[in-house]
């Protein structure tokens, strides 16, 4: 068994040697914690020149650290190196890029005489003059809806004779379609036909005026009614006449059918005046309104143009595809225009003076920017936003972004573009946080 007597001498020099041994550390680590908080040097003080000198050189260096050339892999754009070296992720050799201070500003591009030359580049100069409004669009010809008619009986009955076989067939008005009997009709004759027995006191003409009335209200045509009158005879059958010129585009009457004052027997549109359905693109309904003039071509009739005006702007735009319907009116006498028919429509607005315009094919669109690539001398070019408005003739008009005289890129601008892109793609890389990429290439995980 343990002496705890010996046990605690034997512990007690211990205990009188930690003080000695705390000193002794506290001596070995205090030099080095003094030169860590000393500067690069590790001398704790410095004179405040050399303090100032080092936080100028410090300065300089972040700024020619964003200024001077970055290494890129052409692959990996997250790796940029300072120095050339190989991408530590695929060994592709990095690529020089030199980020130049833009302001806000797209970063500028400068191309030699060469580059230009293999590019086919053209300039076109930002003038300012008369643009026509107008649009181009596509159209289908339709039946005139204000010039159709529907042939309903006004009493139930049998069609006993026929005179029109098939649709399609023209009809001229007051022209016979069918014969209909129906008892009420017969009824009504007869009463006509008693009215116009004398009667006491002078009461005959107010009778027969009202039996007439109910004739012609039960459509009887009046050719009828005087024949009835002077045969003293009720006819068993009374004609259906065609209300309009026109072509029969509906039949539903056959020989020997019941009908009812429900049922349409005839349906007549007129093609001498017919409508144009037109769709407009939301950008271009801007000026649109009735009465502006419009011309149409069909290809059923090359080298032919109708005149017309614009009649009606309907009140919706076409959920999916963003356009607005338009109608138009024609004048058709000879029917040549066929309902169902393509035309290529044009719709004309009248000029616009004093417009800033540029060549449409230098206009660069994307889905959040209009842009152009401006030339700016020396082989500089430099993309800027602009605000385009009208569209006409090839040109497209500028509201803002470009002065009178300015030079655009025609042909070459989409490239000129991408590639201040990528300019100012990598000048975000060059400035993002250090810790973002490790130093063998690989990303810093948190």
């Amino acid at each position: 068994m343990r002496n705890p007597t010996s046990g605690t001498a034997r512990w007690r020099p211990a205990r009188a040697r930690g003080p000695v041994h705390l000193h002794a550390l506290i001596f070995l680590l205090l030099p080095p914690l003094l030169t860590g908080c000393g500067d690069e040097t590790g001398s704790l003080y410095q004179p405040t020149e050399s303090l100032e000198e080092a936080q100028r050189d410090t300065a300089l260096q972040h700024a020619a650290k964003h200024l001077d050339s970055k290494y890129i892999c052409p692959m990996h754009p997250q790796i940029v190196r300072d120095e050339p070296g190989t991408c530590p992720i695929c060994g592709m050799a990095l690529v020089e890029r030199r980020v130049e201070p833009t302001d806000g500003r797209a970063p500028e591009v400068t191309l030699s005489e060469a580059t230009m030359h293999k590019m086919a580049m053209r300039l076109a100069p930002v003038e300012r003059g008369l643009l026509w409004r107008h649009i181009h669009t596509l159209g289908r010809i339709e039946y005139d809806e204000t010039r159709l008619a529907h042939v309903h009986p006004r009493a139930s009955g049998f069609i006993e004779g026929l005179d029109l076989r098939a649709e399609g067939e023209p009809v001229r008005r007051g022209q016979t379609l069918a014969r209909l009997y129906a008892p009420d009709i017969l009824a009504a004759q007869v009463d006509f036909l008693l009215a116009l027995d004398p009667q006491p006191q002078g009461g005959t003409r107010v009778r027969a005026d009202k039996a007439r009335n109910l004739l012609r209200l039960l459509d009887v045509p009046e050719d009828s009614i005087r024949a009835i009158e002077q045969s003293r005879e009720p006819q068993r059958t009374i004609p259906v006449l065609a209300p309009i010129d026109g072509v029969v585009t509906a039949m539903t009457a056959r020989e020997g059918m019941y009908v009812s004052a429900v049922d349409a027997l005839f349906s007549i549109a007129d093609p001498s005046r017919v409508w144009v359905l037109a769709d407009v693109f939301e950008h271009q309904i801007d000026w649109l309104r009735p009465g502006l003039s419009a011309e149409i071509r069909v290809p059923a009739r090359p080298g032919r143009v109708w005149e017309g005006r614009v009649d009606y702007l309907y009140p919706a735009l076409d959920p999916k595809a963003r356009t607005l319907r338009v109608r138009l009116v024609f004048d058709n006498p000879d029917g040549a225009l066929k309902p169902n028919m393509f035309a290529d429509v044009v719709v004309f607005g009248g000029p616009k003076r004093d417009a800033l315009s540029i060549p449409a094919e230098a206009l660069i669109r994307t889905g959040t920017r209009s842009s152009v690539v401006k030339a700016l001398g020396e082989g500089r070019f430099q993309p800027v936003d602009v605000v385009p408005g009208m569209r006409a003739d090839g040109a497209v008009e500028i509201l803002s972004g470009l002065d009178e005289g300015d030079q655009v890129v025609v042909s070459g601008q989409f490239l000129i573009d991408s590639e201040s892109s990528l300019q100012a793609s990598f000048g975000r890389l060059g400035s993002a946080p250090e810790a973002a990429v490790g130093p063998g290439g690989e990303h810093a995980h948190h």
